[in-house]
């Protein structure tokens, strides 16, 4: 088991499972619930059931996938709390992937002016990325995470054997958190990522090296007032095409979606002279090697632009973008224009 040191809350990666228990109990919680999907009350619960004896916890199950993080979804968790008559001293597991720890740490947030809530992610994706920062949210009117807050769980506990259950395209859909990590922060990491990611072998060591990168960025800038915007690299066009295609009859999950948008933002970066070509073919040659290539509809372009004049992280009116100042060194806060934009995607569609 590894702990990851300096957050304002416990993180460990590994078998932690009496370390959890015992933070439980230091909690004296007057009733535990325990969030889950479709998916993980299927996959991950009976694990998470044998290792804790937590046979008497309220179960909350809700509807899988995206399109049902919403605060229709969240009506529904609060029902069932109020239900079972939790009150402020009540404890929510958020067992499941990124959507389950984004909506159930913002529904434990606003229940009764907020209950502790402990974050069990897991997928990769919600492993390296959603579980860690205290960042909460649901989508609302469309765009990703426009409703949330800020708020820090009692502990994040990240058990790599829960990927075994997951799909080879819903592995590699994380692995597109850490690729952005090594990016915008250490072109060492990046030379050294694998072109292939199997379930077969043990992550825990990429999963550390990943997390270490967020944790450092998250200390220095716990509210996203400057450096943590770093992590916004890719879900600016990432974000606008994932809103878009989610509503196509093959909806693209948040990594395939957040890959293609950084190849569209790097080549924004080029256009900026912030990257050279040899770079930008550098850097998309290998995402494309490990993603593959899915294919946006010309026809959706100008619908993804209209996303991003919406994006939260813009500012009067002005679209602001993280761009890489070469591979392993992020900046942020770059004004960029709709024909930026544009251009990224007409490049990213040339790889037809």
């Amino acid at each position: 088991m590894r702990e990851i040191q300096g957050l304002s809350y416990p993180l460990f990666i590994g078998d932690f499972w009496e370390v959890l228990l015992t933070k439980i109990s230091e909690l004296a919680p007057s009733q535990v619930f325990v969030l889950v999907d479709q998916n993980t009350k299927a996959h991950c619960l009976p694990v998470f059931l044998d290792k804790t004896g937590f046979s008497d916890s309220k179960l909350i199950v809700v509807p899988s996938g995206e399109r049902f993080k919403s605060l229709e979804t969240c009506q529904q968790i609060w029902r069932s709390l109020f239900k079972y008559k939790a009150d402020r001293h009540s404890l929510l597991i958020n067992l499941g992937g990124g959507v389950i720890g984004d909506m159930g740490g913002f529904c434990a947030s606003v229940y009764m002016r907020g209950i502790p809530f402990i974050q069990v992610p897991t997928t990769l994706l919600s492993q390296v990325d959603a579980s860690v920062g205290s960042k909460l949210g649901v989508d609302f009117n469309g765009f990703k995470n426009s409703l949330g807050s800020f708020r820090d769980p009692e502990g994040v506990y990240i058990a790599p054997g829960f990927l075994a259950t997951l799909s080879d395209r819903e592995l590699l859909s994380g692995y597109a958190e850490i690729v952005k990590h090594a990016l915008i922060r250490d072109e060492a990491l990046w030379r050294a990522l694998p072109k292939e990611l199997s379930k077969e072998h043990d992550l825990s060591a990429i999963i550390h090296d990943s997390v270490k990168i967020k944790r450092d960025i998250v200390q220095a800038d716990p509210m996203e007032k400057g450096l943590r915007k770093l992590l916004n690299f890719g879900h600016t066009i990432g974000h606008a095409i994932e809103s878009v295609m989610l509503e196509s009859s093959e909806p693209w999950l948040h990594g395939e979606s957040i890959a293609a948008g950084m190849i569209c933002e790097s080549h924004v970066a080029l256009q900026c002279n912030m990257l050279g070509p040899e770079e930008l073919k550098t850097l998309s040659d290998k995402i494309l090697s490990i993603f593959g290539y899915k294919a946006i509809p010309a026809s959706s372009f100008m619908r993804i632009v209209e996303k991003t004049r919406l994006d939260k992280k813009n500012r009067s009116g002005r679209i602001m973008c993280t761009l890489l100042e070469g591979i392993g060194n992020g900046t942020y806060d770059k004004e960029i224009s709709e024909a930026h934009i544009l251009k990224g995607l007409e490049y990213y569609a040339n790889f037809a």
